[in-house]
């Protein structure tokens, strides 16, 4: 089977960069013996955003290179000096991109030039300690970590999108059809599947103007994911209308009653709203006809009724514009988790699981008691000592947040700290 350039499904890991370091640092002049905090705040990670761009054809550059990194925020240091941002990583796909997790759910559809979608955002840099300074701590002397970023591995697919798709099974003269009413140039042979991958071309008729699709052969079974399957099928999903290519010379026989049955029935399993779109259908190869066909007839070999077949798919096509317009972009907003759950381990100890109170221990070091006073205080004001209590946790029980192992006395404190 030829080896085919064209890559419509991959797998990326993403990953954002990380959030620069806050400072720990105090004014040191010779005319001010006991200088207050000045440390900067760390710079937060870039993101990595994936983005439609028009220019771009498959995702073939993710195949053998899956992994995408965005540029870390770089540390703070002292005399307020702040780290600078990490560059966003602006990732290019083909229009018409799906981004799913790995379990399907669809996060992005990228539909035309410029969609974007921020894929894996980057972690928030670190607050030096001039950040900390207030009335009751007057010489913080900690500083918080920068954030990790988010990494993920999604699952992107493109739909192409074309005014209209061709439609037939394998040898139905859907390459020799698009190259002579376009400038595109499928490879063509006589075999089945020699259109491994979509083409689209532009045709031009006067007074219309449309991108045509040449799309794989269906074969039966397609719906169920047999020979190229749901491959095929996705990119039929776009399409304003949907052309049906009936083999007049088919070497197995199949009536043009028989394929169209057949292609209509796959189309329906698959999407049943398909078989509402506009459709033409017409008889090809009629240099070579070996049955009769009471419908429009034409030959890409001899050009036979191509003009006509083009005039008449523009102004049907015109008029779907009116009536199936492009999708619009569809971004699906999932809430960030802010808040915390008490959760109990199989071993006995407490879990607090939440993005809120995970952060507080992840960006900040808690074995300095200065810290710790701030990793209470923080605690206390999110309501995780009184969900505790509520929960039912006694003084000396284990607590676990993130990484990090507390032991609870009316409020956590760090095993051994206390």
């Amino acid at each position: 089977m030829p080896h085919s350039a064209f890559v419509d499904e991959v797998q990326v890991n993403l990953r954002g960069g990380d959030g620069g370091a806050g400072a720990v640092s105090f004014r040191r002049e010779s005319h001010v013996p006991k200088g207050g905090p000045d440390g900067g705040d760390g710079g937060d990670g870039g993101a990595v955003v994936l983005e439609a761009d028009r220019n771009v054809a498959s995702l073939l550059a993710f195949r053998d290179h899956p992994h995408r990194r965005a540029t870390s925020g770089t540390h703070g240091a002292g005399k307020r000096r702040h780290g600078s941002r990490g560059a966003d990583l602006i990732v290019p796909v083909p229009e018409g991109t799906l981004v799913h997790t790995r379990a399907g759910e669809l996060l992005a559809d990228l539909v035309q030039h410029r969609d974007r979608y921020v894929a894996a955002p980057g972690g928030r840099g670190g607050r030096g300690n001039a950040r900390f300074l207030s009335n009751a701590r007057r010489a913080p002397s900690f500083a918080e970590q920068g954030e990790y970023a988010e990494e993920h591995w999604l699952r992107l697919e493109v739909q192409l999108a074309a005014d209209a798709a061709l439609v037939g099974f394998p040898n139905a003269g859907k390459s020799t059809l698009i190259s002579a009413v376009s400038a595109a140039r499928p490879k063509i042979a006589d075999y089945p599947f020699t259109t491994l991958e979509p083409h689209l071309g532009v045709v031009r008729a006067p007074g219309h103007e449309f991108v045509l699709a040449d799309i794989p052969g269906l074969i039966e079974g397609a719906a169920d994911g047999r020979g190229l399957g749901h491959r095929f099928l996705r990119h039929v999903e776009r399409a304003r209308v949907l052309v049906l290519l009936l083999d007049l010379a088919s070497v197995e026989g199949r009536s043009p009653a028989d394929q169209e049955r057949t292609l209509l029935d796959e189309l329906r399993r698959y999407q049943p709203e398909l078989l509402t779109r506009p459709r033409v259908v017409v008889g090809t190869k009629a240099d070579v006809a070996t049955v009769d066909f009471s419908g429009p007839r034409l030959s890409a070999v001899t050009r036979a009724g191509l003009d006509e077949f083009v005039t008449g798919l523009g102004r049907v096509v015109d008029e779907a514009r009116t009536v199936v317009p492009t999708r619009d972009p569809v971004v699906v907003l999932r809430p960030q988790e802010e808040g915390f759950v008490v959760q109990r381990d199989p071993d006995g100890a407490w879990r607090v699981a939440g993005r809120a109170a995970e952060r507080v221990v992840a960006m900040t070091d808690v074995t300095t008691p200065d810290a710790l006073a701030y990793v209470r205080d923080r605690f206390r004001r999110l309501g995780v000592d009184r969900a505790l209590a509520r929960a039912g946790a006694h003084t000396g029980d284990v607590v676990r947040i993130g990484p990090v192992e507390l032991e609870y006395a009316d409020e956590p404190t760090p095993r051994g700290a206390r």
